[in-house]
């Protein structure tokens, strides 16, 4: 059964986990953290945080990037975290749950338990399978699939793993200055392998011009999905 949503309204991914958590002083894991950026707000936020990327090419820019205090950045996978046990107070999942393999998903979450604290948390946060930026990025990129995947798994396993759960949801307003700067954006990305051929059609661009502003740019309805679990059972 699907957790009951209470809506946090406007908000950036880390914003919203940091409305449900205090993390100044705590130890977390940023699991698929992709370049940081959530990792780097947190750590701003008073958190200690390291960072863990599968996807070699963005790790390797992650290491060659400026240092930050209270920030580590590594390359390793979510099934198997070089983290000891029961040593850290969260584990975050930003949009990177449905990147991992199906058949790992469980593994992850099991994995993200075993590094938590008894008292730790996990935050889950996944893109919804809703609004007109979903309707943009679905002919090209359609992750219909691995998203309803990364659900079933944090119904399967999560639940079965924490004491409390409480869902959320919250809202994010995607804009583009233009098709080229969204077509530059999601080829752009080293974790998939996007092509330039498949975004430029003729279905992309009528759903993008739905977007269109009075002012000229774009902007587009990205519904997010925020789970929290707290305490090991």
């Amino acid at each position: 059964m699907a957790l009951e949503r209470k809506s946090l309204g406007e908000l950036p991914d880390f914003a919203a986990v940091c409305r449900m958590v205090d993390v100044a002083g705590l130890s977390l894991v940023d699991v698929g953290c992709g370049p940081a950026i959530a990792s780097r707000e947190l750590v701003a936020r008073g958190a200690t945080v390291l960072g863990v990327e599968p996807d070699p090419v963005q790790a390797g820019k992650n290491r060659a990037a400026n240092p930050v205090t209270g920030l580590t950045l590594i390359e390793a996978r979510a099934e198997s975290l070089p983290v000891e046990s029961a040593s850290v107070d969260g584990v975050l999942f930003f949009r990177s749950l449905h990147h991992v393999p199906i058949d790992a998903m469980d593994t992850a979450l099991a994995e993200a338990a075993r590094i938590l604290k008894p008292d730790g948390f996990l935050c889950v946060v996944e893109p919804g399978m809703a609004g007109s930026h979903f309707a943009v990025m679905r002919p090209f990129n359609d992750e219909t699939r691995v998203r309803t995947e990364a659900q079933a798994a944090l119904t399967r396993t999560a639940r079965s793993l924490f004491r409390d759960a409480t869902g959320f949801c919250f809202d994010q307003y995607p804009r583009y200055a233009s098709f080229e700067a969204m077509v530059a954006r999601v080829t752009g990305l080293t974790f998939n392998a996007t092509t330039r051929d498949q975004v430029e059609t003729d279905e992309v661009r009528a759903l993008f011009e739905t977007g269109r502003t009075p002012e000229g740019d774009y902007v587009f309805e990205q519904p997010m999905l925020m789970d929290l679990y707290r305490g090991l059972a």
